[in-house]
């Protein structure tokens, strides 16, 4: 089983590697550089050197927060574009399979002209042959795009680019898609295949939630102790068509517990 957490490259990239192992995980999730201000990466070679090195993985890079792919606003769009080809040039220095990036929200120009924009956008990339796109599933509040699985299906079928995609269990519940049982866990894993199909699946985003299903509030929780639970967790853990998906943890950090207690909680889970 490939499970790890999203650590930080505090002091060096490269040293995301030591961090992963310290919470036990074997796969793992970056940021290149702060996600909440527009810096692009900064790695020199011997980092990057350093960080190829490491027999971990897969690993993915998520893109900063500020990226808008669906924004109809020129400059955003530009300094979206720029923010995320600078990130796939990092990946492919890296080695890293994949760049993880959410559709954004259309602002209120409508879910279709949305969706335009961000395939439009995902078209002006020039990403490298040995890098994949993922499109991630969002909790979707306000105007935000990515909250059903349709979106992430229109946007690929009207870019150019071979995307692949990343589903994040606390988004799809807060968006509405019910992981809480074993029976819940099959109708939205279905529903995920019929709409997006699980042979474009290359990572979820194992989360719990704080909050209830369909509430749109994005707030992750440890695993099994939020509104999924641990039936809805070892349900998905355990699920034949997602064995060989890796699970990245974005669970909190509080009440003492952190990335390598909710690591050992998947592996428990898995072993029940």
């Amino acid at each position: 089983m490939h499970v790890g957490a999203h650590v930080s490259i505090a002091g060096g990239v490269d040293n995301a590697i030591e961090r992963q192992t310290d919470v036990g995980g074997n796969c793992g999730q970056i940021f290149t550089a702060s996600p909440q201000v527009w810096a692009g990466p900064d790695i020199d070679d011997e980092e990057a050197a350093r960080f190829r090195d490491s027999d971990l993985g897969p690993w993915v890079i998520h893109a900063s927060y500020l990226v808008n792919l669906a924004t109809p606003k020129d400059d955003l769009r530009e300094k979206s574009i720029a923010s995320l080809q600078a990130e796939c040039d990092a990946a492919s220095r890296l080695g890293i399979e994949y760049v993880n990036v959410h559709l954004g929200a259309h602002t209120g120009t409508g879910v279709e002209n949305g969706l335009d924009n961000a395939a439009s956008a995902i078209d002006e990339l020039d990403i490298p042959s040995e890098v994949t796109l993922l499109v991630e599933s969002d909790a979707g509040s306000g105007t935000k795009l990515g909250d059903e699985f349709a979106h992430l299906a229109a946007v690929r079928d009207r870019s150019h680019v071979d995307i692949e995609f990343c589903l994040d269990t606390a988004h799809a519940f807060a968006a509405g898609y019910d992981l809480s049982s074993p029976e819940a866990v099959e109708e939205t894993v279905a529903a995920f295949d019929d709409t997006v199909g699980l042979d474009e699946l290359r990572c979820l985003h194992l989360n719990d939630s704080k909050h209830a299903c369909g509430t749109n509030k994005d707030e992750h929780a440890h695993i099994g102790e939020g509104s999924i639970g641990d039936a809805g967790m070892h349900a998905i853990i355990n699920h034949d068509t997602l064995q060989g998906v890796p699970f990245v943890l974005e669970t909190p950090t509080e009440d003492g517990r952190g990335f390598a207690w909710n690591i050992d909680r998947v592996r428990e889970l898995r072993a029940d």
